[in-house]
Parts: C-alpha cells; structure tokens; sequence
C-alpha cells in the first residue's frame, strides 16, 4: 500500500507540475448586496469591485482556480418596496474576499492547436472574506463595529474566450451565499444592539464583470483527475 500510494503521488500531482496550462489575470466590474436593506434584486451592481485571478488548467473540462477579489457594497431602503421605503435605512459595507475552487469547462477548452477557444463554465469552490460587522446607533444609522472574517459558498456563471495565442478575457456573474447575516447591521451582536428583517435568512453578494487573464506552460500531459 504503500508503494501505491506514492505512485499515486508521482502520477497525479509531481509529474503534471512540470508540464500543465497556467493563466494569471485581473477582474474587474460591479458589485451588489442582497440581503434586509435596500433592493431585493439579484443581478443589479451599483458599486466597484476589482481583483486577481489565476487558474491551473488541469484538464480540457476542469481547473483549479484561486482569486482575491476587493468589492464596495451599498444598499438604502429607497431603492427596496414600499414597506423598506417607509423605514429609510442605509448602509456601507466593502468586501475582501479570497476564493478556491474548481471551474468547469461546458465545452473543451484547449490553448495549443492554433484554433480560437470559446466556453461557458461554471465555478464554485469555498471563500473567505473580511468585512465590517454592523449595527443601529442611537441616531437610526447603520455602522461598523468590528472588523471580522466569514465564509461564503461561490456559485458563478461566466464565458470566456481566447484572444490569440497568448491572452484569454472572460464575463462572469457570481453569487456569493455568506455565512453571516450582519453585511447590513441587522443582525449584530447582543450587546451592540438588535437586530431587524429577516433574521432566519444569510446575506448575499454578487460580483457581475469581466476578466482577462495571460497564458503560459508546457503542452500539458492530460491526466484523469
């Protein structure tokens, strides 16, 4: 056994080192929060976000891909219905998230036969991220208290495609479903406060825009993993 298992290790991680795609790039676009304050549609950025990606191509089907990701994120009450409108509440928040995941590839996605790449993908994985936590002050307005860390299930959605030989530029939404309800103060800790909406519901965050990304490596040795 134990010989196998160090076989394995030479096949399935040493060897392909030496011999697999890479891309590194930039991400940049729109962000937006969905959660107790403010608008409640998904796809709708109203604030910068911007960042860093790179990818391991691991197969014509699949990469591991692993980015950082900087993000504002506004909600106010006059832009939700009309119960929200009544309530007249805002906040600012901004995200720095770090993400690791697999993407896969809908078609073949293959850099080296001198012919255009063109794909969807889809894209998950698991993300942390730093953010304020937020609470009521005695005036009615939404701030920060702490700074502190969480978790968030990536799902995202994208294209890409090559721009000759060198170059790749991609679009993309994701939704980020958190695992923190207090991106927007209304769910803080007892003693900075109460808390207010939905509180059996986690917050969300989307990231809608574009990357492109430049490609090197070796013509890989495709493997079964």
């Amino acid at each position: 056994m134990r010989y196998l298992a160090s076989l394995i290790i030479v096949v399935f991680f040493i060897q392909p080192i030496t011999s697999q795609t890479y891309e590194v790039g930039l991400m940049a676009g729109g962000a937006n929060y969905v959660g107790d304050v403010g608008s409640t549609h998904y796809i709708s950025p109203n604030d910068i976000a911007f960042g860093a990606i790179g990818k391991w191509n691991r197969s014509k089907r699949h990469a591991f891909r692993a980015s950082f990701l900087y993000a504002e994120l506004n909600a106010n009450d006059s832009k939700g219905d009309d119960r929200r409108k009544e309530r007249g509440l805002s906040f600012n928040n901004s995200i720095k998230e770090l993400s690791l995941g697999m993407e896969f590839n809908f078609w073949d996605w293959y850099l080296y036969d001198g012919v255009p790449q063109f794909t969807p993908y889809l894209y998950t994985g698991i993300t942390t991220f730093n953010y304020g936590a937020q609470a009521i002050d005695a005036n009615d307005r939404i701030g920060a208290y702490a700074d502190k860390w969480s978790f968030a299930i990536p799902m995202v959605l994208g294209i890409k495609k090559t721009l000759g030989r060198k170059f790749v530029i991609g679009a993309e939404i994701g939704a980020r479903y958190t695992f923190t309800d207090n991106l927007d103060g209304s769910n803080p800790d007892d003693r900075f406060g109460t808390g207010f909406g939905n509180l059996n519901n986690n917050d969300w965050y989307l990231f809608t825009g574009i990357t492109i990304s430049y490609t090197w490596g070796r013509i890989p040795c495709y493997c079964a993993f």
